[in-house]
C-alpha cells in the first residue's frame, strides 16, 4: 500500500476510534460523554459547557417520552381536543387584548401576526405554566447519545453547551423531555441561533416571556415568513409553520387557533 494511503487510513482509524459511540441504554453513557467532550471542545465549548456535559445524567424519562410519542398520530379534531385548543384560543384572545402594544411591536418588527405567536405560546407551554422539569443538558445529551437520532440532536447538544458557556442557561436549567426550553420550547441549537433580547435588559432569557416570544417571531422571520401573507393551508406562510414543527396535525392546529385569536 502506498505511504500516502497508509497515512490516510491511519488518520481515519484514529478519528473513528475517537468518535463518541452511540448506545441504546444507560450502560455506555459515561464513556460516550468522555469521548464526546473531545468533539465538544473542538466545536468551541469552554470550561462551563464541558462541566455541564460531564455532570449530565442519562435521562430515562426522556428516552421513554421519545419512544412513546402518540399525539401527532391523532386526527386533527382529537389532537386539538387533547391539546386544549378552545382554552388556548379563549386565553389567547385575552392575552392579545391585554398586551396589544407588545404584540403590535413584534408584528411591526418581524411581520408575524399576534395570533401565530400566541397560539405557539399556548400550545408549547400553556402560556408558560408548563415549561418542563427535566434538566435540559441531560435530556439533549441523552438524545444525542441514543442511536435513534444522534445526528439530528448533535447540533442541539452543542448549542446547549454553548448556552451554558454564554450564561444563558446552567447545567441545572430545566425544560421539556426532549431538551426544549422556555416559554415556547426552543431546542437549544435554535435558541442559540435565533434568540433575541425582547425586553431590552441586555441578556437573552428564554424563561422571560418577552425574550421568548420575540425570539419565536425572529425564528419565523428568519425561516422566511412573508409579511402580510396568509398562514392557512395553501398560503405562503403555512410552510413556515412547518419549520417550527414537522407534524402536519400540529401545523394545522396552530393555523386554525391563530386565525381564531386574530379574528
Amino acid at each position: 500500500m502506498p505511504r500516502y494511503l497508509i497515512a490516510v487510513f491511519c488518520v481515519f482509524a484514529v478519528s473513528m476510534a475517537q468518535a463518541a459511540k452511540c448506545g441504546n441504554n444507560a450502560a455506555g453513557f459515561k464513556v460516550w460523554k468522555s469521548a464526546f467532550a473531545k468533539e465538544a471542545k473542538a466545536a468551541g465549548i469552554k470550561s462551563q459547557g464541558l462541566k455541564a456535559l460531564q455532570s449530565a445524567k442519562y435521562s430515562t424519562g426522556t428516552i421513554w417520552a421519545d419512544r412513546n410519542q402518540k399525539s401527532f398520530k391523532y386526527s386533527l379534531d382529537k389532537f386539538m381536543k387533547i391539546r386544549g385548543s378552545n382554552v388556548i384560543v379563549a386565553q389567547g384572545r385575552k392575552r392579545k387584548a391585554a398586551n396589544r402594544g407588545f404584540y403590535s411591536t413584534l408584528e411591526k418588527k418581524y411581520g408575524v401576526p399576534a395570533g401565530v405567536i400566541i397560539a405557539l405560546h399556548g400550545m408549547e407551554s400553556g402560556f408558560g405554566r408548563f415549561m418542563g422539569a427535566t434538566p435540559v443538558v441531560s435530556a439533549i445529551a441523552t438524545l444525542t447519545y441514543d442511536c435513534r437520532r444522534s445526528d439530528y440532536f448533535k447540533p442541539h447538544v452543542i448549542g446547549a453547551l454553548k448556552l451554558v458557556d454564554h450564561g444563558w442557561i446552567s447545567g441545572n436549567t430545566k425544560g421539556a423531555k426532549h431538551g426544549e426550553l422556555g416559554h415556547t420550547q426552543f431546542l437549544p441549537g435554535n435558541a442559540l441561533k435565533y434568540g433575541v433580547d425582547g425586553n431590552g435588559d441586555g441578556r437573552i432569557d428564554f424563561y422571560n416571556q418577552k425574550d421568548a416570544l420575540a425570539s419565536t417571531a425572529n425564528f419565523l422571520k428568519q425561516k422566511g415568513w412573508q409579511r402580510g401573507q396568509g398562514y392557512q393551508q395553501g398560503e405562503p406562510n403555512f410552510a413556515i409553520i412547518k419549520e417550527w414543527n414537522a407534524a402536519g396535525v400540529y401545523q394545522k392546529a396552530i393555523a386554525i387557533m391563530a386565525a381564531k385569536i386574530d379574528g
